[in-house]
């Protein structure tokens, strides 16, 4: 088992409301996916969701909200602005739980993800050690990881999230923000 990478979060319990505001953006985005075009695949969606929701449980982002918010800010994202479907809206779920906790692709595999979600969430795992570009490189391999990715740094920018950045968090705006860019070329190019 891996141990679990805690990078700017905190773990507590979360009270009723926050469980309810937890329930009520993911029934938005359900929504939201309800009134697109795609063929609906509710099943697997919540099925993502209740899978990072387990995986993210207690955690906190520095801004306080639970950490599921964010994968529900990027997956509501992919699907009411870009217009995604099935297969993104649950990588995009699911974008950090290998990289995050002790999930592995392989446990992702027997719940019966796609191989072309577990390829993007491949991706989307930062290696130990691994330099933040050679990353970046690695994730433009695959334009879903790659989109992802570009909706995961666009939720990172938000700094209301952080009330009171630090001087790292400055530089990791900063990296984000040079790397955003770069994203949204090589998007250009798919």
């Amino acid at each position: 088992m891996r141990e679990v990478c805690v990078h700017d979060m905190k773990t507590s319990d979360f009270t009723y409301e926050e469980e309810q505001q937890i329930q009520e953006a993911f029934q938005s985005l359900l929504d939201v996916y309800a009134a697109s075009h795609h063929r609906q695949k509710v099943e697997i969606i919540t099925r993502a969701f209740d899978f990072a929701n387990k995986a993210h449980h207690g955690v906190r982002r520095l801004s306080g909200e639970p950490y599921i918010m964010h994968p529900l800010a990027v997956a509501r994202i992919v699907v009411k602005e870009i217009g995604l479907g099935s297969t993104s809206i649950c990588a995009a779920l699911l974008h950090d739980v290998v990289e995050d906790t002790p999930v592995t692709i392989e446990m992702l595999r027997l719940e019966g993800f796609s191989e072309e979600i577990l390829e993007s969430l491949t991706a989307l795992t930062k290696k130990k050690g691994e330099r933040y570009g050679d990353f970046i490189k690695r994730i433009m391999r695959i334009p879903l990881a790659t989109q992802i990715k570009l909706y995961d740094m666009e939720d990172n920018l938000n700094r209301d999230r952080i009330p009171y950045p630090t001087e790292q968090d400055e530089r990791r705006f900063a990296k984000y923000t040079k790397y955003h860019a770069i994203l949204i070329d090589k998007l250009k190019e798919y």
